[in-house]
């Protein structure tokens, strides 16, 4: 082989080289940028939402307030509620043996649809027909497995739904304060509570 065809040889190798390098950087490049859009996505966009399944802050469709055993009403109620939580006012007394709350919306809608979602979820806790929502609070768990053993009362007042829930059992007494709580947060500071309560 001449030195010429070497030299062509040569530059032929190092220009398939470069390509090579070319190719690789911009795969790299592709990936890295991909990832990057994901992580911007999630931390800014659409995509930043705290639920395991992807559900928390999307605050437009309330994704999360969908459940595998809930109906779209059900969903839609509680959408309302939350769109509307500034109008939702909250009394909360714990007894020895459960608690009393007091709950009223000065929005004659949203009122409607809170009455609506009280009876509807205490029926389905006294059947134990949980509706496995999205951002549902763990501290449910016990009242669908353990639900016949809550005694409720509900009544109409001009201070709004006074619900008394009690029980013989601490563990359903203390879960019965602790989800009070819980819900008497989300009626201060909306899908901002449930954002916090689903982060660990």
């Amino acid at each position: 082989m001449t030195s010429h065809s070497k030299k062509r040889a040569k530059g032929r190798y190092i220009i398939w080289l470069l390509t090579l390098l070319i190719v690789i950087a911009g795969v790299f490049f592709f990936a890295s940028g991909n990832r990057f859009y994901m992580m911007s996505q999630h931390m800014f966009g659409q995509g930043h939402m705290h639920g395991a399944d992807g559900s928390g802050h999307d605050e437009v469709n309330m994704p999360g307030l969908r459940g595998k055993n809930a109906t779209p009403e059900e969903s839609a109620e509680l959408a309302i509620m939350f769109r509307n939580f500034e109008t939702i006012t909250r009394e909360v007394t714990n007894l020895p043996n459960g608690i009393r709350t007091i709950t009223n919306s000065s929005d004659t809608d949203v009122m409607d649809k809170l009455v609506s979602h009280v009876v509807g979820m205490i029926g389905r806790v006294e059947t134990r027909d949980d509706p496995k929502i999205g951002i549902q609070s763990p501290t449910l768990d016990i009242f669908f497995a353990r639900g016949d053993e809550i005694k409720t009362e509900i009544d109409l007042t001009d201070d709004g739904i006074v619900v008394t829930q009690t029980s013989t059992d601490p563990d359903l007494v203390a879960a019965l304060q602790k989800h009070a709580a819980e819900v008497s947060d989300m009626a201060d500071r909306g899908m901002q509570a449930v954002h916090e309560m689903m982060m660990p």
